[in-house]
């Protein structure tokens, strides 16, 4: 009888090692992405799986690949290597990990998605060691473990909320807000003026999920107007929380801006005020505002534009960028790929039908006024950036409420919104 070899095919290993980094770095731009829903989001999610499977079944070998691709560390890289050491509770893998991170900040990024990819039952036992670190870094990893997974890290939210390290601190302060810890609503309040901008950001939000409708506004609206990279996400909490009239009075001081024409075209979406439709309408004939006052308009009257074939096709001779022109010093992508090119004409003569429907006035996210059971509905059965949305609406209506993780494997994803679902 011929011998059967079980010696793991070294081409086959190598890709899966390989996918799995590249599908990683895939992923982080679908969790953000206007054109992603769950499902798409389990699709990718399957192929990673898939890819994580063959180098466990490869035991050592394929443990030893990823290792080996950490001479040239990435986000995927490390992410692959992480989920390795943590399934097989390899501690030493992990400790050479942690130390990278220190080495290779952009590394933290693989490890803690690593943390909130695998299993809470491969999680037993080590986050409660991390939990009780001396480190901060593995502190930070314990704390972000535990939201991930939707459970309430504890006491040493307390204690880390006044930590010494910003990052730790502003950790923690992160996840008071999303663990719905209202009972840490004074300590966030306290580090509303912060030194670090990291930490007073999340302070400033987690003070509002969890229900000051006071001190937690006038911080995030002094950031708001404020340039620099935590403005558009503490304006758009700011402008989901504040009256209609207040939302409004922002937007003209920002329209005085043309700088932040952008910036300007995304708040009107969040504001759901039916006043900026026929100004989000117009700017659908100007190319370089389209896409994004198309999305703007989606996020007032929850039409689905490509759905309901109310897109065109992008203009003649449209790249999107980068160029491949060696000429081009541009290297940014268009940060409005994926997004339909909207017919104006068409979206015109819907509005003057079926815009009536929606009354000035009121709020609207989604084509409905803002409530708990339709945001549930989005939460289910939106794009990505529209759940992201429902997900904080629901932590303002209902302060205390945990800030469901969209970003979380989808599989787990829809076994928590199935288990949240009420019964009929």
């Amino acid at each position: 009888m011929l011998a059967t070899s079980h010696q793991p095919v070294l081409e086959v290993i190598q890709q899966h090692a390989e996918e799995s980094a590249i599908l990683r770095h895939t992923r982080s731009v679908l969790v953000r992405a206007p054109h992603v829903k769950l499902h798409h989001l389990a699709r990718i999610d399957e192929r990673i799986a898939a890819h994580l499977d063959g180098l466990t079944v490869a035991g050592e070998f394929g443990a030893g690949l990823c290792q080996a691709a950490l001479e040239t560390p990435g986000t995927g890289e490390v992410f692959a290597a992480a989920v390795g050491a943590i399934a097989s509770n390899d501690r030493r893998r992990l400790d050479r990990l942690f130390a990278l991170t220190e080495a290779l900040p952009e590394a933290y990024h693989g490890l803690i998605s690593a943390f909130g990819w695998v299993s809470a039952h491969d999680l037993q036992g080590l986050v409660v060691e991390l939990l009780a670190a001396t480190e901060p870094v593995r502190q930070e990893v314990g704390i972000a473990s535990c939201i991930m997974h939707r459970v309430d890290p504890g006491s040493i939210l307390t204690a880390a909320i006044d930590d010494p390290d910003p990052r730790l601190r502003a950790c923690a302060l992160r996840a008071a807000g999303e663990a719905g810890r209202r009972d840490l609503i004074d300590d966030c309040l306290r580090h509303l003026q912060d030194d670090d901008p990291s930490a007073r950001f999340r302070a400033a939000m987690s003070s509002l999920l969890l229900g000051n409708r006071d001190l937690a506004l006038s911080a995030l609206g002094e950031l708001s107007s404020t340039p620099g990279p935590l403005r558009a996400q503490a304006l758009g909490l700011w402008l989901k929380a504040v009256d209609l009239p207040s939302g409004h009075h922002v937007l003209q001081s920002i329209a005085k801006d043309a700088a932040s024409r952008r910036l300007l075209i995304q708040a009107t979406g969040v504001t759901g005020q039916v006043h900026y439709i026929p100004w989000l309408i117009g700017l659908m004939a100007d190319d370089q505002t389209a896409r994004l006052a198309g999305e703007s308009f989606s996020f007032v009257t929850g039409l689905d534009l490509a759905w309901l074939d109310l897109e065109r096709r992008p203009p003649e001779g449209f790249e999107p960028g980068p160029s491949d022109d060696p000429a081009d010093e541009s290297v940014d992508m268009d940060p409005d790929d994926s997004l339909p090119w909207p017919d104006q004409a068409k979206i015109q003569a819907w509005w003057e039908v079926s815009g009536q429907r929606l009354q000035s006035g009121g709020r609207y996210f989604m084509g409905e006024p803002v409530t708990v059971e339709h945001c549930q509905r989005v939460l289910r059965e939106g794009y990505q950036r529209q759940r992201r949305a429902a997900a904080e609406y629901l932590c303002l209506l209902t302060p205390g409420t945990p800030l469901f993780p969209i970003a979380a494997p989808a599989w787990r994803q829809a076994r928590w919104l199935a288990a949240d679902q009420p019964a009929i």
